[in-house]
């Protein structure tokens, strides 16, 4: 992972343009080809980035942008869109290259594993027709949390407490190499969660993937605290 800290503006252009004025910021360049770009403040969350896979360009500033002061330009290009990244350096105040090895991956939480396992036996929570191919789909960026078979075809499922962007993203990404394999194609998407905030499900239906919102008090056979049999 390359960390560098520096004064510049990002313009992102593609499905949703936006812009962040010239200002100091993180910019995490991280070996799988996305880069993220931070701010002091707002959490854990980007103030812009691009997803993987894609690639980093960097060129000499044009005549009128060396004359605004800028020393460097990076480009990011996504390779399966014409979306871009644009950032604007003035100034490089920290540059640093990490390896971070093998990351062991997410250990799920209780209540997330419950989700899964629950799900699992509860395969009509999404609609009729559905039925269970495995728990935990191996892929080479990680398991899917449920491998499953719709009525229009094979469907990849992501579970969460609290379904924000970060899940929606992460789903893409399953969803983007699941669909190259002749054996499962076409493989949709379903974003499963306790709650789901509106930006990630504004994101969700913009992809084509679909949100459902699970009881988890109901899926264990609970209502208000009390066990029901019924």
């Amino acid at each position: 992972m390359r960390l560098v800290i520096a004064t510049c503006s990002v313009t992102y252009t593609g499905r949703l343009n936006a812009h962040l004025p010239l200002a100091c910021r993180l910019i995490m360049i991280k070996s799988d080809g996305a880069v993220l770009v931070h701010s002091d403040g707002g959490s854990y969350k980007p103030l812009n980035w691009m997803s993987p896979p894609a690639s980093l360009r960097r060129t000499e500033p044009t005549g009128e942008e060396a004359a605004a002061g800028i020393t460097d330009v990076w480009t990011v290009s996504a390779e399966k869109s014409d979306d871009t990244l644009s950032i604007l350096i003035e100034e490089i105040h920290h540059d640093s290259a990490h390896d971070l090895g093998a990351d062991p991956g997410l250990v799920k939480d209780g209540v997330e594993a419950d989700l899964q396992r629950l799900l699992a036996d509860q395969m009509t929570r999404l609609g009729d027709g559905y039925r269970l191919i495995r728990r935990e789909h191996s892929t080479p960026i990680g398991p899917v949390d449920i491998l499953a078979k719709g009525p229009d075809g094979t469907v990849a499922v992501e579970l969460k407490r609290r379904g924000d962007i970060d899940g929606v993203e992460q789903l893409t990404r399953y969803l983007d190499l699941l669909n190259r394999d002749p054996m499962l194609a076409p493989v949709s998407g379903v974003f499963a969660a306790q709650q789901i905030k509106p930006q990630a499900r504004t994101l969700a239906e913009d992809r084509g993937i679909r949100c459902v919102l699970l009881d988890y008090a109901d899926m264990k056979g609970e209502e208000s605290g009390e066990p029901r049999l019924f």
